[in-house]
């Protein structure tokens, strides 16, 4: 691993040390500048080379240093465009189409990650009607390190279409609309995400300082990685010889000439957790039939399945084709000559599925064989067929070696690398994966938020994050909850200046940790900014929790950010328990009295607390205020939670 580092570290250098000026991948055709505020413009060139950049008729120049790094600031622009900016060393450099307005960083997990069409065609309206040069989406490639890297890689900076906001993230391009539609400037996203991934790996070790168990695990992780990595391929070769042991279909499944008249159906592309495998993880094969002729066939030919949760192993007509580690991961591949023939041709796809969903789950117009000029259609149904169950299999050893969970890895490798570039601010949607350890995220949150703004060095800029979503089960009877005490360390991070939270205990979903209303999501986060960012006079979050005053048997509650009122979207506020000094909850009636909420139960006679919402999934909370804000869940008791300990 040592060997690997060097030899990165030299491909990256390389160009700056023995070629001429480069400039940050960020710097590209259609970026977007940040609006008033002098912008940071970086890059590499041979050592003591003079680098001259042209900006708005003006010149600036910058001199590198002995590693061959240059880096210098622009003027302060207002928003307008398109612009072009030159770089001129011993060859030039030209960035045309360059706007100027305000840039947000878009990060966290899987459901910051999830893009406009991974959302089962909810969009294709929004989609279709997308176009708008000013709203702008860079998104950065995965990346894990245990230094913090100087370049990242992208896809470039794209505008906003029907071609190109499939592939935005659904929360950011939402944000970015509604935020287009009442500031009429430019919006830039760089969107910087992981699925499933923890607050810690975003943090800086720096950062992380007084965290000891963070320390230690960054120390004992860096010493794996260099010493074992000959070892783990061992362990690796012997884990997948284990996994096609227990596969039941791993030496015939794939035949052309398997029978299989005890398989099922089912149509894809589809996510399992909508079908009768909801609750199978594992292995499940399938299949599909192609009939060709002659003149679909002779030359190679390219096997489009789009994204298949979580891995695969694809055969055509018994022979491998291809395989993929990865849920959100397209799958192309190439079908080499005379592989295919006239007549039936059969696909086979070993899933593999380690969590939720499972299944080819893209867009059905990314389900095709591109074969003979043309593209057959292999979206409807397919045969499928259960091999193993995920409990029974090997634990693949690559999870812990390659997994983005550890500290500091993630800022390393996909925050460090933009700073300093210039920003509004940041949206945020992260949490699930910090949830069993909620007391921690406590201080962890506030950690981590305090570390990017002492980095990029632009004073507390706006950090906007949203509240995790109702999901899971729901309780028949009040009961203790890690997620609930997740969103209560979410909450106590607004006390950080400058900070905003959207609230969507209202629309998430009990059997998909990925809700499919991200249009809620976006806005919600746009009310934040329109508030804490740019100052505007509008009501932008429900009712928080502030006080409670004991009258008898009652319990009377106050808030802040009520609105102009509150509201109950029902006949009755529902969503309400009460616990006396036993600390038993019951559920609990509850009304609006003015600004204030009285909540009582028959059952407790000398209350002492009120919890609201406060569940993995809590069923009817039903209190806004009259702006439609949902109140977030709380508790007004401050008894020891079952994350405490942990």
């Amino acid at each position: 691993m040592k060997k690997l580092l060097l030899l990165f570290f030299i491909s990256l250098f390389s160009a700056s040390l023995f070629a001429t000026v480069k400039v940050a991948s960020l710097f590209s055709d259609g970026m977007v500048l940040q609006r008033n505020t002098r912008n940071a413009v970086w890059g590499w060139a041979t050592p003591g080379a003079l680098v001259t950049i042209t900006w708005q008729n003006k010149t600036y120049t910058a001199t590198t240093d002995n590693m061959g790094s240059w880096m210098l600031y622009l003027d302060a622009t207002p928003a307008g465009g398109p612009y072009t900016l030159t770089i001129t060393e011993k060859n030039q450099i030209q960035i045309n189409d360059i706007l100027v307005g305000e840039v947000w960083i878009c990060s966290g997990q899987s459901n910051m990650e999830w893009r406009m069409n991974m959302l089962n065609h909810k969009y294709d309206t929004d989609i279709a009607s997308s176009s708008n040069s000013h709203i702008r989406h860079i998104k950065i490639k995965n990346t894990t390190s245990i230094v913090p890297l100087k370049e990242v890689t992208t896809s470039g900076w794209k505008s906003a279409s029907p071609e190109n906001t499939p592939e935005f993230s659904a929360v950011a391009y939402f944000f970015a609309r509604e935020l287009y539609s009442k500031l009429k400037v430019p919006i830039g996203l760089i969107s910087s995400n992981w699925g499933g991934t923890v607050a810690q790996a975003w943090t800086s070790i720096e950062g992380l300082e007084r965290f000891a168990n963070y320390q230690t695990e960054y120390t004992n992780w860096k010493t794996q990685i260099s010493g074992n990595a000959m070892e783990m391929e061992k362990q690796y070769a012997a884990y997948q010889a284990e996994l096609a042991s227990k596969d039941k279909g791993s030496k015939k499944w794939m035949l052309p000439s398997l029978a299989t008249t005890d398989w099922k159906t089912m149509s894809m592309p589809n996510n399992w957790e909508h079908t009768e495998l909801d609750t199978i993880d594992g292995i499940v094969w399938l299949r599909k039939e192609v009939t060709l002729s002659k003149a679909d066939i002779g030359k190679a030919a390219i096997l489009h399945l789009g994204t298949i949760d979580d891995e695969d192993i694809t055969y055509v007509n018994g022979i491998q084709v291809g395989a993929t580690e990865g849920y959100n991961s397209e799958r192309n591949y190439t079908i080499k000559e005379k592989l295919l023939k006239p007549g039936k041709n059969v696909i086979a796809i070993r899933v593999l599925d380690t969590y939720g969903g499972g299944g080819l789950w893209g867009e059905a117009k990314k389900l095709v064989l591109e074969t003979g000029g043309k593209q057959i259609s292999l979206a409807g149904d397919w045969q499928y067929k259960v091999s193993e169950e995920y409990k029974n299999l090997p634990r693949n050893p690559r999870i812990d070696m390659n997994s983005p969970n550890h500290p500091a890895l993630l800022f390393n490798g996909m925050i460090a690398p933009l700073i300093p570039y210039g920003i509004k601010g940041v949206i945020w949607y992260q949490g699930e994966s910090n949830a069993d350890r909620a007391y921690e995220y406590q201080t962890l949150f506030p950690t981590m938020i305090t570390d990017w703004r002492n980095r990029w060095k632009l004073g507390e800029f706006p950090f906007l994050f949203v509240q995790l979503a109702n999901f899971m089960k729901v309780s028949s009877e009040p009961s203790e909850s890690d997620w609930a005490e997740l969103r209560e360390a979410q909450v106590k991070t607004l006390s950080l200046p400058v900070t905003g939270m959207a609230c969507i205990i209202d629309i998430g979903e009990a059997e998909d940790i990925h809700p499919k209303n991200k249009l809620d999501v976006g806005k919600r986060l746009a009310f934040n900014a329109r508030k804490i960012a740019y100052g505007e006079d509008v009501v932008h979050s429900g009712p928080l929790y502030f006080s409670q005053n004991i009258e008898g048997d009652k319990i009377r509650l106050t808030f802040t950010n009520i609105g102009t009122g509150l509201l109950a979207k029902g006949p009755e506020l529902r969503g309400f328990a009460i616990a006396g000094e036993d600390r038993k909850f019951v559920w609990a009636q509850a009304r609006i009295d003015g600004n204030q909420i009285v909540v009582w139960s028959d059952k407790v006679t000398k209350p002492v607390a009120v919890r609201y919402g406060w569940a993995n999934n809590p069923e009817g909370c039903n209190l806004y205020n009259v702006e439609e804000f949902p109140a977030s869940p709380f508790r007004t008791d401050e008894w020891k939670g079952i994350t405490a300990d942990r």
